[in-house]
């Protein structure tokens, strides 16, 4: 976090693909107006026809030289923009894995505010949940902080099912170095799986699902009533996967919350001021009216 909070008005990113319709510009900007200093937080989408050639160390030297205080990392460079950062955070270097840059005196500070961001939704709106097994679709960027968070909430046991079988086996191996208290394991299938060992829950940590990768990484007609399902998808806000689980009485999580508070916890590390959770999330819904 800055030394001292920011005086001047905010100048903040986001890099990632597909990301136009994202929600945490407005977050950002309407938080630093409340507050009274102002901002601007700029949507830098890699898709973009202009960006086609541009590389990921490319907009972060630009963003250092165009005066940003920070950036947001998303889908596909989280695991990435670790080779280009100075340092990072203590949760940034057990996860392995970074979605916050803090850009100060000419130094790059990576940290991950998924982890608490996921957590913190979790608690939030899932108490009382069966935590004994769940299984977890995705063992990329956003993956490996949504284990741990995972872990951080109770999971006894953590299965992951990744298209890359080594990717979930590494992922598994690292929570169990970083989490000894949550066995993990890799899910080959979720057929058989949720066939002969239903787990209490089901997280999805891919991008699928997103307006632009549409599809579900577990087929939605193996979801059990009784399970919780939880998405970290939030555009569109109601996933397939998340509307097929809410149909067959499943308790479910929608992205938006860890959406709402990874961005408390960046606006906090970009400002060195304390966010507020309640105007975040007001700021969010107000994309559903």
């Amino acid at each position: 976090m800055p030394e001292e909070p920011l005086a001047s008005p905010l100048l903040a990113g986001l890099i990632g693909r597909g990301i136009l319709l994202s929600r945490t510009p407005a977050m950002h900007a309407e938080e630093a107006r409340h507050q009274g200093f102002g901002g601007t937080y700029r949507i830098l989408d890699m898709d973009e026809p202009f960006r086609a050639d541009a590389t990921l160390a490319e907009m972060l030297r630009a963003a250092e030289l165009g005066g940003f205080d920070g950036l947001n990392i998303t889908y596909p460079f989280k695991i990435e923009a670790i080779e280009h950062l100075d340092e990072l955070s203590d949760n940034a270097r057990a996860v392995g894995a970074v979605n916050t840059v803090v850009l100060r005196e000419g130094r790059r500070i990576g940290h991950n505010t998924d982890l608490w961001g996921f957590a913190e939704s979790f608690r939030h709106n899932l108490e009382g949940v069966a935590t004994g097994h769940a299984l977890l679709a995705g063992a990329g960027g956003a993956g490996v902080a949504v284990a741990h968070a995972l872990a951080d909430c109770g999971i006894g046991r953590l299965s992951i099912l990744d298209s890359d079988a080594d990717r979930a086996a590494r992922l598994a191996e690292q929570v169990q170095r970083n989490r000894p208290g949550t066995e993990a394991e890799v899910a080959h299938t979720a057929e058989a799986l949720i066939g002969d060992d239903r787990p209490d829950g089901v997280v999805n940590a891919t991008p699928m699902g997103m307006a632009k990768l549409p599809g579900s990484a577990v087929d939605p007609d193996l979801l059990l009533p009784g399970q919780w399902v939880a998405d970290i998808v939030y555009f569109p806000l109601e996933t397939a996967f998340l509307a097929a689980a809410r149909a067959k009485g499943c308790r479910v999580l929608p992205g938006s919350g860890m959406a709402v508070f990874q961005a408390v916890r960046a606006f906090e590390l970009f400002t060195g001021r304390a966010a507020s959770p309640a105007r975040m999330k007001a700021t969010f819904d107000t994309f559903d009216r």
